[in-house]
């Protein structure tokens, strides 16, 4: 036997393994509706009313719109409930935070010469969150599919010889692992095999011939039938970015703005898969296998933005984003046991894996904007924004995997459009406020990625130059979640709903 029981597999530098997908992609791609509670209260629905420092992430000329320098700062509570269906079994899971999730400040200075066409121009400077990326959920059902199909994919795909598998005279199971990742001929999918092989699930065809070394055929340990399976998704984390706004007000009607923004990834992402099995003469009962991914990037981007005050009551927003370009690290440690491992290997755990530096483009967005303003009494407002998923790119786009896997987002993503719809109604020194939204999925395949809809309401009090305001928001959003890429693409359908309850205190200076 020459098994392994528990296996943590890491190297300094390799060149060809991915740690990210499409999934990843699309996460860092997308916005939630994040910021003041005035803003959330009214679903984001922001780009032609300014005079609020979210407003400005939205639309950079929003800050033009304050009359006296303004602060605000928010705190929010996030509640995620998800539905979990695998395999005709049912589980619900449930978590909550606090967190700071805005806060920012705007300095207007009025222009003194009563002659010129520009009448004041605002510096801003602002901490958005973007995303948060805390979750958890767990998959449990009995299936006639066994994760050895991981494993077995790769080796029927990428044709691997046995002879790459093996130990080499002197070498650890550690060093060989290091070996494969930065051997350019074979990566990642050769990695995955060779996990497959050393926790003993799978084995070459005639593994005692000692001139096998260039088999490509493999067996699985794991004899046919039933296997009782469970998931664990945990991930945690948020993607910011911090903003330096730059605006004006020319003549009465006309304000244009600048953002120029840092944007900031920090994501962590653990699955682990325990199977097990009573199959007449299955040699593998029992398989552990566990992925903790870590992801740190950092990016920039910049927004233009232009609101007209058509008429005193109606106005008109326009607003480009371009795409955020990114530079990500991912930090990876892969666990994987069975009980047919062989004690008597002995083995260093928690190396880690580091991967070298690389890109990602995510897509630009075009919002259009309209709002209404009745006086002192209230408004209404409206933004339509489009964005192109297939547009997003890792990159080098010369690296074949990378390539490989833009090819599948430009197949499987498409233009997804948002819709926003927000209201406030003044009383006095209450605010009323309503808000709903609607995005549609990027993916072309919606039943993989549904849309998602949502709702706000929201109140707020002035207390002259200092206001309080009191949002929630909630999101629903239908996910069915591949356990695995290849093999095993089981998928979990996550009934995702997301509620916030988030307060805001803003002040002029």
């Amino acid at each position: 036997m020459k098994k392994l029981s528990l296996l943590f597999i890491g190297v300094l530098s390799m060149s060809n393994l991915i740690a990210q997908d499409i999934t990843d992609a699309v996460r860092f791609s997308s916005d939630e509706i994040q910021g003041t509670a005035r803003f959330r209260s009214m679903s984001g629905a922001f780009g032609a009313l300014g005079g609020d420092m979210s407003a400005v992430s939205i639309n950079p000329a929003g800050s033009a719109i304050f009359t006296r320098s303004h602060a605000s700062i928010s705190l929010s509570n996030l509640n995620v409930n998800n539905d979990v269906s695998y395999l005709n079994r049912f589980s619900s899971s449930s978590d909550s935070n606090i967190d700071l999730n805005q806060g920012g400040a705007a300095f207007v200075f009025s222009n003194s010469n009563q002659n010129s066409s520009w009448k004041k121009f605002v510096l801003s400077i602002a901490y958005d969150k973007t995303s948060n990326y805390d979750n958890d959920w767990v998959a449990s059902g009995t299936n006639t599919n066994s994760i050895d199909s991981y494993f077995l994919s790769f080796t029927d795909n990428q044709e691997i010889p046995f002879g790459v598998l093996k130990l080499q005279p002197g070498e650890f199971v550690e060093e060989a692992y290091v070996n494969i990742g930065s051997n350019p001929n074979y990566g990642y999918g050769f990695q995955q095999a060779f996990l497959g092989y050393w926790s003993g699930i799978i084995d070459p065809v005639n593994l005692d011939d000692d001139t096998n070394d260039d088999n490509i055929d493999y067996n699985t340990n794991v004899s046919p039938g039933n296997f009782n399976q469970n998931y664990l998704y945990l991930s945690k984390g948020y993607n910011g970015k911090f903003s330096f706004n730059i605006a004006a007000q020319y003549e009465d009607n006309l304000y244009l703005g600048l953002n120029l923004n840092s944007h900031f990834i920090n994501f962590e992402k653990y699955t682990g898969l325990r199977e097990t099995n009573n199959n007449p003469v299955s040699v593998v009962n029992n398989i552990l296998f566990e992925n903790s991914l870590a992801t740190t990037g950092n990016g920039f981007s910049f927004q233009l933005g232009a609101i007209l005050k058509v008429t005193k009551e109606l106005r008109a927003g326009l607003t480009y984003d371009s795409p955020t370009w990114y530079t990500i690290k991912d930090e990876l440690i892969q666990n994987i046991s069975s009980n047919n491992a062989d004690p008597d290997i002995i083995y260093v755990s928690d190396v880690l894996t580091i991967f070298p530096d690389y890109k990602l483009q995510t897509p630009g967005k075009l919002t259009g904007s309209l709002a209404y303003v009745f006086g002192e009494q209230g408004l209404i407002s409206f933004d339509y924004s489009r964005k192109d998923f297939g547009n997003t790119k890792f990159k080098p786009t010369s690296d074949p995997q990378f390539a490989a896997q833009n090819t599948i987002i430009n197949n499987s993503l498409k233009t997804a459009n948002t819709y926003k719809f927000g209201g406030e109604y003044r009383y006095k020194k209450f605010s009323f406020r309503g808000g709903y939204r609607f995005e549609e999925s990027p993916y072309n395949d919606e039943s993989f990625y549904g849309d998602l809809t949502g709702y706000s309401l929201g109140l707020g009090y002035s207390f002259g130059n200092t206001k309080l305001d009191l949002a929630f928001d909630q999101s629903d959003r239908t996910i069915n979640n591949q356990l695995y890429s290849t093999g095993l693409t089981e998928a979990a359908r996550i009934d995702g709903k997301n509620s916030n309850v988030t307060l805001s205190l803003a002040f002029n200076l």
